[in-house]
């Protein structure tokens, strides 16, 4: 059997971290098997569905790579169906129709379902559970209807979920669920049962609060005849405080669009992400996608909440620390090959970016990306503190200036005397340039660092970075005399 797997958000905002993950353990899952990942968009709540919606999470999968492998399914256009089915299970006696007035119908329901369980009452009180079919179908020409499923009084409903194991739940614990409303909405659990049928799904991935969701799915499944497919709840994503990690109340720090805005590479998040909750039995933290979807297993899905650490009042640790460190990592890492590709929208974006970095200049290019990339954390770093390797206009930190320039006053003769120097070598490679300002700290008096570090702040607008005699080979003899001449930095 193959495994057919879905990730089914509701278009009601961007997409989420948690969602994100939800998605990316069906698509590991489906690839670890041979299987299919299917795209389902659950928009039957018309009131907060969005196009725009649509699109941002259509956004966030494809810059996260997640690709469907099927046409995307709308979950509103099955909506007949759902109404048809429904009126099945009418016929067959399997539900009946609810005629209390929706005045009497509103208020806290799930309250007072939860009070009735907890005084062990009877949930199937409801005047129109046992009406005649004939009494039924006439009233139903004058009076609206919903549609409620018949819950059985006793038994209870059983599955193996595949992360929390066996789950029970007493019937007398259940409602008799509403199937369709009175205005012919089919509810969600309806509709979910319906087109995961229809969609042969044979895993459900989803987060670890649908678990109870899934005692009245299997309600509906066996009603309908049909074999459940296999669960698999995920355990949440908590907050800092161990809350509940959500869009309304932690806003765009849980947006994936939010990290691809911030230079964050989707290899490395998706990583991160993978780690939410699941590992596999090795040490190692950085995997290639093709490890993950090797080594992705169900049994290896934590039953514990993974929580989620950043800082609200500190942009420092805007998000999570491990979050940022593998991002760093890949950046570092990565072979130029591959992170050439992500580089150069942010060179474009950031009007950096010429032609001749594709042709004459590539060889330039990867030699610079790999000096420059070893402290860098995302790619806007690339655009930022690297814009100097880019561009003659670039800013100059000013702590940098105060701590490397302004503690030797001599600095403001001696980096335009060391400009004339370099000027006449004809060799200007690193091992050539570090004899030359050798001898030339060594007739001034002063240390190597103490020339290097000013000279830093002139070439590159920063306090730290690359080997400084590396830094002066790659922006050649041109620009490293004219920007140690230069004395826009003495007058900031």
């Amino acid at each position: 059997m193959t495994t057919r797997v879905r990730f089914a958000p509701s278009p009601t905002g961007y997409l989420h971290i948690g969602s994100a993950r939800t998605a990316l353990f069906n698509y590991l899952y489906a690839k670890n098997t041979g299987g299919k990942f299917l795209l389902r968009i659950e928009d039957t709540d018309l009131a907060r569905s969005t196009d725009e919606s649509t699109r941002s999470i259509l956004d966030g999968l494809k810059w996260l790579e997640l690709e469907h492998d099927e046409e995307i399914v709308f979950q509103s256009n099955n909506a007949p169906k759902h109404r048809e089915i429904a009126l099945k299970l009418l016929t067959e006696g399997k539900a009946y129709r609810d005629f209390t007035p929706k005045v009497e119908a509103t208020g806290d329901v799930k309250a007072a379902i939860q009070e009735k369980a907890r005084q062990n009452l009877n949930l199937r009180e409801n005047p129109f559970r046992d009406l005649s079919t004939e009494e039924s179908t006439k009233r139903a020409e004058t009076e609206p209807f919903a549609i409620r499923l018949k819950v059985a009084e006793h038994g209870k409903s059983v599955f193996e979920d595949a992360v929390y194991g066996l789950q029970e739940r007493e019937y007398s614990e259940t409602e008799d669920l509403v199937l369709l409303r009175s205005d012919g909405h089919p509810l969600y659990n309806l509709a979910v049962v319906c087109d995961d049928i229809e969609m042969n799904i044979t895993h459900v991935i989803r987060g670890q609060d649908h678990i109870t969701n899934a005692h009245k799915q299997v309600l509906i499944y066996e009603a309908l005849g049909k074999t459940p497919p296999i669960f698999a709840h995920l355990p949440l994503i908590l907050a800092p405080n161990k809350g509940k990690l959500s869009k309304r109340k932690h806003g765009e720090v849980v947006s994936m669009t939010t990290y691809r805005d911030a230079g964050f590479l989707a290899p490395a998040f998706k990583n991160f992400l993978a780690l939410l909750g699941w590992s596999p039995k090795t040490e190692q933290e950085i995997f290639s996608m093709q490890e993950l979807t090797a080594l992705f297993k169900l049994e290896d899905i934590h039953r514990s909440n993974a929580v989620f650490n950043f800082d609200a009042n500190d942009e420092r640790r805007w998000t999570d620390d491990k979050a940022i460190w593998m991002n760093a990592e890949y950046i570092r890492t990565m072979p130029i090959e591959d992170l050439l590709p992500f580089v150069k929208p942010e060179l474009k974006a950031a009007k950096l970016w010429r032609d001749e970095y594709e042709d004459d200049d590539k060889t330039w290019l990867e030699n610079t990306i790999d000096l420059i990339r070893q402290r860098f954390f995302t790619l806007k770093d690339f655009s930022n503190q690297g814009r100097a390797f880019f561009s003659e206009d670039f800013d100059f930190d000013k702590s940098a200036i105060e701590k490397n320039l302004g503690k030797e006053p001599n600095l403001k003769i001696w980096l335009p005397e060391l400009a004339e120097v370099l000027e006449t070598v004809e060799d200007f490679t690193h091992d050539n340039l570090q004899e030359v300002v050798k001898t030339f700290c060594e007739s001034k008096g002063t240390k190597l660092g103490v020339l290097l570090n000013g000279a830093r702040v002139l070439l590159t607008g920063q306090g730290v970075g690359p080997s400084m005699l590396a830094v002066m080979e790659t922006l050649g003899k041109d620009k490293c005399v004219l920007r140690l001449k230069s004395q826009v930095v003495w007058n900031l």
